[in-house]
């Protein structure tokens, strides 16, 4: 399932996002990559560690706290800090799988990488090229989104971001780790939960929002792993 997540930060945050960046030192993202990802990996990265990256992850994490759709869509037990890449002309991150597991920078913690989210930082027609094209059982879905705007996939997906020809393409990316971790099982829950908030909304004392309410959370103990 692709959820496109509009306005998780506002035009003001995005505004003082690019002031941020643009004052960070850029390393080469192959720093980050596994050994087959290096070799299709052409972008650059802020350290994990740099304090602009810290901040600005927050920011977008106490957001997500506060989405409802991502909140039903992701069901999150775990999520890596967010971190930062920028595509300038001619670079791009070819076709790759994300690994399994990935640690926590400075922590013991280690997250299964059941999701990933890309957040766009800059309005799609600042650049040309730059998609960010997922494999799935649909096919290849290409996912260009305004600034402020998130998709969430399943990290199982084969996916690329498109070379960039022309300008740049700020992002921010990270992984979750989903109380239910099946893609499928995650998709019907949040079709359920959707029901249940329309039904709620039109008929706030129909005596099924109880029984669909109980199947919902009954369903997450069941195929739940937290």
């Amino acid at each position: 399932m692709l959820l496109h997540i509009h306005n998780v930060l506002t035009a003001a945050q995005v505004a003082q996002f690019r002031q941020e960046l643009s004052q960070v030192e850029w390393v080469d993202g192959r720093a980050t990559a596994g050994h087959l990802s290096v070799r299709v990996k052409n972008n650059q990265q802020i350290r994990e560690d740099h304090p602009v990256a810290r901040l600005l992850g927050d920011t977008i994490l106490s957001a997500l706290e506060r989405n409802a759709m991502f909140m039903s869509g992701a069901l999150p037990a775990k999520i890596v800090p967010p971190l930062f890449n920028r595509h300038t002309t001619g670079e791009g991150y070819g076709r790759h799988i994300d690994g399994s597991i990935r640690p926590i920078a400075g922590s013991p913690i280690r997250v299964r990488t059941d999701l990933a989210a890309t957040l766009f930082l800059n309005a799609p027609e600042e650049y040309e090229g730059g998609e960010l094209a997922v494999e799935d059982t649909l096919g290849i879905q290409r996912v260009k989104l305004a600034a402020g705007d998130l998709v969430l996939y399943p990290a199982t997906c084969v996916h690329q971001v498109e070379p960039v020809t022309r300008g740049v393409r700020l992002a921010s990316f990270f992984w979750i780790e989903s109380v239910v971790r099946e893609d499928a099982r995650r998709r019907m829950l949040f079709g359920l939960d959707n029901a249940i908030q329309s039904l709620t909304a039109e008929f706030p004392q129909h005596p099924s929002i109880l029984e669909l309410t109980s199947l919902y959370h009954n369903l997450i103990r069941e195929w739940g792993d937290a």
